[in-house]
């Protein structure tokens, strides 16, 4: 396995660690981590999914990108999410292989926004994600860190809360795998399954899976339950 750093951009964020597989990749992963999109955490929180994925073949991009604290918030994230996904997409060398979002927790979030934004994503897979801002912000999860990444409340600038949340821009387009936690206290895995019911409802293709006696930081674990959720549908699409 071969790991290097790419700049997307001048910011110190702006950056992507891709994860090399020995062998011909059979698809290519973009990998935004979570944190509740706060500058106190990092892309290294993936390094041992990337490291995973590359010993399954997959090429890894583990997209770092400006956060809460970091330049980042309103519209920063979001344009850094979309440029660095359109750099990675220079790395599928052909067209037939699966081009698939992976997002843990504000990733989650991340990974099926990007997937709704016509970026040539050909899968997404959020993993207990964030997906609905608005419910977000109702639970005041996280001390409303939604309110805090889009700089207004969703009474104040409704259409950019519309534009920023998953749910609000259903149907996405491109099939999606939902993993969630039943014991998760971080973000609540209703979340995950109101948004999959909604979603299967716009026309979306959407697998969930909820996992009994799983929590929120197990998906980071490649030995769990949670990844090797990921891990089947992944293969999936190999072998499709």
């Amino acid at each position: 396995m071969q790991v290097s750093v790419h700049a997307y951009g001048r910011h110190p964020s702006q950056v992507a660690e891709l994860f090399e597989p020995e062998d011909s990749a059979t698809g290519l992963a973009v990998v935004l981590h979570g944190g509740f999109w706060r500058a106190s955490y990092d892309r290294h929180l993936m390094d041992d999914v990337c490291i995973a994925l590359a010993a399954g073949d997959w090429l890894a991009w583990n997209l770092e990108y400006r956060r809460i604290g970091d330049g980042g918030g309103w519209p920063e994230t979001f344009d850094d999410v979309a440029t660095g996904i359109g750099h990675a997409a220079k790395l599928r060398v052909s067209g037939d292989l699966p081009f698939v979002a992976i997002g843990h927790s504000a990733g989650g979030h991340l990974a099926l926004w990007a997937a709704a934004q016509g970026l040539g994503l050909t899968h997404a897979v959020s993993q207990a994600g964030v997906v609905d801002l608005h419910e977000a912000d109702r639970l005041g999860l996280s001390r409303h860190a939604a309110r805090e990444l889009l700089g207004a409340a969703p009474d104040d600038e409704p259409e950019r809360w519309r534009h920023a949340s998953p749910a609000s821009l259903l149907p996405v387009g491109v099939p999606q795998l939902l993993v969630h936690g039943e014991d998760d206290d971080t973000v609540p895995a209703a979340m995950s399954s109101k948004y999959a019911e909604q979603a299967r409802t716009a026309g979306d293709d959407v697998e969930l899976r909820l996992l009994a006696g799983v929590g929120h930081y197990e998906h980071l674990d490649p030995r769990s339950t949670a990844w090797t959720a990921v891990r089947e549908f992944l293969e999936a699409l190999r072998d499709a």
